[in-house]
Formats: structure tokens, sequence, C-alpha cells
């Protein structure tokens, strides 16, 4: 009897403990519907619906959205000039001046100080008096003119002079050209600009070489004074009867005087967080000729601008062999292998050459002493008033240069002619 009183005792707690669990689970299950319901049919109000209709919008947006555009062009390219002469040059520079004129560049002119008061007052004038000029305000004149001897350092300390210019002036200049009142274009300034717009504006076109030959004799070793330096008045350079050895702290280069630098590179050279530029400019005012051989070496002598360069200076020139100091004057006999060398630019011409007129005629179609034209000009009389600038009307000469490009930065040669 005792066992089962006790298991008696036992059985009724534990009924009340089942019944207990048993409703609340059900009750815990029921809760759990009710809410999945509740969620389920909240989905199905917003989410659910704003779900479906972003699949479908989706789906038709797959249908009609129409193919990626392609990348806009990069815009034209602006060119900075330093155009310099010297006495006797107005008239030659006044004319270089409107055959190389479009309203995206910048210009610099110069007359050296040998030229007459009279002539550089007239210059200015005239720049001042000028409808267009005076209302796109992009060519300036250096004022207070510098004594230039090409043998001597002063035509660098010019170059530099102009370039700090130009960099005040302006932020937006992609490229300098220095060239003087016997340079003259080849081609139309909208030629230029549409094959450079298809260029790395961070390359630099520098004729340059490291096999000095016979200019380590003449021209490294040699110690000269320039009197342009403190004089007013020109005159030869003249020599030191010492000697110097050839510098092992930098590699000296060689080339043209005529360049065509990016903005960054002349940046470098004005503004000299390296040193080396500013060191260089002092060794080369002893030395004869500098203009050939300054730019040239500081671009080769610092590998990141090295690996910018590109072997040609963008001219026809006709030289003796060896060289001279100075090149072979053209005529309209040289007119065939101008042309046929697809470069922008060819010197030295003398005033009034034919073969300027027949530049002017057959590949600038210039007329009348006016300004080139280009996709720029607009009004009555042709390029007497500024349309859109941006607007480019590349003709012949820009396939010209296209070739040209092609042959030297383009070719499989190209690195290795980089200051080599």
């Amino acid at each position: 009897m005792g066992p089962m009183n006790g298991e008696k005792k036992w059985l009724f707690p534990l009924l009340i403990s089942s019944l207990i669990c048993g409703f609340l689970l059900i009750f815990a299950i029921n809760m759990g519907l009710v809410s999945s319901l509740h969620s389920m049919k909240f989905l199905s109000i917003f989410p659910m619906r704003g779900f479906a209709n972003r699949t479908n919008d989706v789906i038709i947006e797959t249908k009609v959205k129409p193919p990626p555009a392609p990348p806009a062009p990069p815009p034209p390219p602006r060119l900075a000039y330093l155009v310099s002469g010297s006495k006797g040059d107005l008239e030659k520079l006044w004319r270089t001046l409107h055959a190389l004129y479009h309203p995206l560049n910048q210009y610099v002119v110069h007359l050296d100080l040998e030229s007459s008061q009279d002539e550089r007052l007239e210059l200015d004038s005239r720049i001042q008096k000028h409808p267009i000029f005076t209302e796109i305000k992009n060519v300036y004149m250096i004022s207070k003119a510098n004594m230039v001897t090409y043998r001597g350092p002063t035509m660098v300390a010019n170059t530099l002079h102009a370039c700090a210019i130009l960099l005040k002036q302006s932020k937006e200049w992609d490229w300098f050209i220095n060239l003087s009142a016997s340079d003259y274009p080849l081609v139309t300034q909208d030629d230029i600009l549409f094959t450079f717009s298809r260029l790395d504006r961070n390359l630099n076109f520098v004729e340059h070489t490291s096999r000095l030959g016979w200019k380590e004799a003449e021209r490294a070793k040699p110690l000269i004074i320039d009197p342009g330096l403190y004089k007013t008045t020109k005159q030869d350079v003249f020599w030191a009867t010492e000697k110097r050895e050839v510098p092992t702290a930098f590699k000296l280069f060689t080339g043209s005087a005529w360049v065509v630098l990016s903005r960054s590179f002349v940046e470098f050279c004005i503004w000299g967080w390296d040193n080396l530029p500013r060191t260089l400019l002092m060794y080369y005012t002893n030395f004869l000729s500098s203009p050939e051989g300054y730019f040239q070496t500081v671009i080769c002598n610092v590998p990141g601008y090295a690996a910018t360069t590109v072997n040609h200076d963008l001219h026809y020139i006709a030289w003796d062999n060896p060289p001279k100091q100075h090149p072979h004057t053209l005529s309209l006999n040289d007119t065939t292998k101008m042309i046929s060398s697809n470069a922008p630019f060819a010197r030295k011409f003398k005033r009034d050459d034919p073969a300027l007129d027949k530049i002017d005629k057959e590949l600038l179609h210039r007329m009348n002493g006016s300004f080139t034209p280009g996709g720029w000009c607009a009004g009555k009389p042709r390029c007497s008033r500024v349309g859109n600038p941006s607007h480019l009307r590349p003709g012949p000469g820009a396939k010209r240069l296209t070739r040209l490009m092609s042959q030297i930065a383009s070719s499989p040669k190209f690195r290795q002619n980089q200051c080599k």
C-alpha cells in the first residue's frame, strides 16, 4: 500500500505540469504563426510589391538602355610660344606671329636690346592697338628687353624669362615652344592642336645626344665669358686661357636649341624643387652655345623626365656637316624638302622671302597679311572676329604631322633613342 500511495502522491503534480507545458507550447506555436502571417501580409503589401516592381524595372531597363556613349574627345591642348628677334626683325616677327596665332594659345614676343627703341615701341603699339590681341589678351611683350647673344648663355636666360612670364599669365597651356623671327610654320595651328590632342601631354620634343664628338673639345672644355651678361651692347664672347674637364656629377648632352617642352618640365626648370636646373644654369654660363645643351642636359639627367623625351626638334633645318653656328638660309629651292620632312616648323628665312609667300598660299592659306585661317575664324573679312576657339579644322598639314609623330613617337625605336 505504501508504494502505491507514493505513486498517487506524485501523479497529480506531474499531470498539472504536463498540462501547463502543453498550453505554453501551443500558445508559442500560435503566436509564431500569427507573427509570420502578419509579416507575410506586410511584405506582400509593401516590400514584395516594390521588389516585384524593381525586378520588372530592371528587365525593362535592360531592354531599352542605350549602349554607353563613346568617351568624349579630350579638349584641344594649348601652346605657349616665345617668338624672339633682334635688330631689324620687327616685320619678320610680326609676320611670324600672325602665321602662328590662335586664340587658345599664349604668346610672348621679344626684341632684344640690340634692336632700336623705336622698333620695340612700334611692336608694343601694334599689340596694344590690335583688336583681336586686345580682346583675347594672349599676346605679351617683354618690354624690358634682354641682351641676347646666341653663342652665350643669355639666350637660355631669355628663354627661361619667357617661360616664367607664361607660367604666371596662364595656368592652362600644355607645351612651350621657342621660335625666332626667322622661323615659320609649315602647318596651321589647327593642324598642330589637332595632332597634339592625341599625344601624351608629358612628352618633351628635345633633339639630343650624349655623343659630343668634336663638341667636347670645342665647346665643353673651353671657358667663355659672355659680355651680354653685363653689357648693354652686343659683343662676341671671349675666351679664358684655362680649360676644364668634362663633368662627372652629371652627363652632358647636346642638340638643337629649338625645343617643345611640356608644362611639367618647364615648371621643374623654373620652380626648381630639385637643385639640378640651377646647378646646370651656372655650369652653362661659361659654355659656348649653351642653348644647344642646357635643356638637353637637364632633362636627360632626371630619370622621370628622361623617359618623356622625343628625339626631335620638330624643325626642318639645313645644316652643314659638321654643323656650323648657323644653318643655311632656306629658299624656294627648299620647299619640296621642307614639306616632305613633315615638320611643323622650318628655319631660317630672310625677310619677305618668296618661299614664305609660297608657304602662305599653298600650306597655310593665309592672305593679305592676316591670320592663318582656322575653325576659330569668324567675321568679314575672315578672322576679323573670334568664333569658337575650340573648333578645329585640321587639313593636309595634320596628316603630314601625324606621319611624323608616328615615325618619331610611336616607332619601336622610340625608347631606344631616349637620352642615349
